[in-house]
């Protein structure tokens, strides 16, 4: 086939986005507290930013309550304000290495706030599928150009990754679906 171009490797980095959608979208609370909704945060820590799990470790001691045990007390502000600029409408409370963070209960108005939330990293998986579909039209379009694939296998590899493309997009919808029924729910 054409250097550069593999529709297999696109198909799968498609998936490996929708997986992490997934991810980012269980981490949306639904109602009970769980250790993963913390997951997309992330720290400025030690001149970088780094995920929360690498700077502190979350439990869940009740249904209502996360708590943050920071390893290393001098992070404990900054873990506390990553938190609280996450967009997750947590308000952390500090208590030396350990913050608690309790959750609120989901009214109307947090609903639509946590579904606005849910469309916006859809929005970003759709946006990273659309750049790997770019990548592999770019492949196919050198691979002609050096002559590496005739005009009408160009177009027949590219009607394909236009299908893997659709397909990855309305997955990526029903993900967002489900997900939005399931916060909606009262």
């Amino acid at each position: 086939m054409a250097s550069g171009y593999d529709l297999a490797d696109l198909k799968t980095r498609m998936q490996k986005t929708i997986a992490s959608l997934k991810d980012e979208l269980s981490g949306l609370r639904t109602g009970r507290a769980s250790a993963s909704l913390l997951e997309p945060v992330t720290v400025e820590a030690y001149g970088s930013r780094m995920p929360l799990n690498q700077v502190a470790t979350v439990t869940v001691p009740e249904p209502r309550m996360l708590s943050v045990q920071v390893w290393d007390r001098g992070m404990s502000n900054a873990v506390e304000k990553a938190i609280r600029d996450s967009g997750l409408g947590l308000n952390p409370m500090g208590e030396g290495q350990i913050i608690r963070v309790p959750l609120p209960e989901l009214n109307e108005q947090r609903r639509k706030e946590l579904a606005k939330v849910a469309h916006n990293y859809a929005e970003a998986a759709r946006v990273a599928v659309r750049h790997i579909r770019r990548d592999g039209m770019d492949a196919l379009k050198k691979a002609e150009k050096d002559s590496d694939l005739s005009q009408d296998d160009a177009r027949v590899q590219s009607d394909l990754v236009q299908k893997a493309t659709d397909a990855a997009v309305a997955e990526i919808d029903q993900v967002l679906v489900a997900k939005e029924a399931e916060i909606m729910q009262v």
